[in-house]
Order: structure tokens, then C-alpha cells, then sequence
């Protein structure tokens, strides 16, 4: 399951869900969006809607601490630019705990 994540003031508001739709679908996805009126950060709704990977439409959707903390939790897609980003990892190489 992904998180979609679309600006809800987008000028191209639908066309650029469609174009989360078509990349989720692309990669074996099927899609939940995230609430623009929820008063959760994203992090919070992603563990709260229990998704593998968050979609957004373009990259400027999510701040630089935003990206930083949905990533500890699961990866990220952006559609435009397309970019990928992989979950941190849960222990750093070498750490034996």
C-alpha cells in the first residue's frame, strides 16, 4: 500500500493525483492519500495508514525535515522530479547493539 501525497491548492490538483495513481500502479502499489486537513504530521499518518512507500507528486510536497523523518519509517517516490529515496536503515553498519 502507498500514501499518496498531493498539494490540495495544485493548479493541476487532479491531473497530478492521476499521475501518483499511475506510478503507484507502475510499481505494484495500490494507493491511500495522505489528509491535507489532518493536523498529523505525514510521518504520523503514514504509521497510522501502516503503508510500505509514500508517493508524491513533486518533490517540493515535502520539506527537507519532513523527507528526513518519513524516511525513517518507509521510502519515498516523487513522480516529477522522479527521484527515490530508501528508508534509512534501522542500525548502522557495524553496530552490534
Amino acid at each position: 500500500m502507498a500514501l499518496g501525497v498531493v498539494d490540495q491548492d495544485s493548479e493541476a490538483y487532479e491531473w497530478e493525483r492521476a499521475q501518483v495513481r499511475r506510478l503507484a500502479r507502475h510499481l505494484g502499489y495500490a494507493v491511500v492519500w495522505a489528509s491535507g486537513n489532518s493536523v498529523l504530521p505525514l510521518v504520523d499518518q503514514v504509521r497510522q495508514a501502516d503503508v510500505d512507500i509514500v508517493i508524491a507528486s513533486v518533490s517540493d510536497h515535502l520539506d527537507v525535515l519532513t523527507l528526513n523523518s518519513v524516511m525513517g519509517v518507509v521510502g519515498v517516490e516523487t513522480v516529477c522530479p522522479r527521484l527515490s529515496f530508501s528508508r534509512w536503515a534501522d542500525v548502522q553498519p557495524g553496530w552490534s547493539g
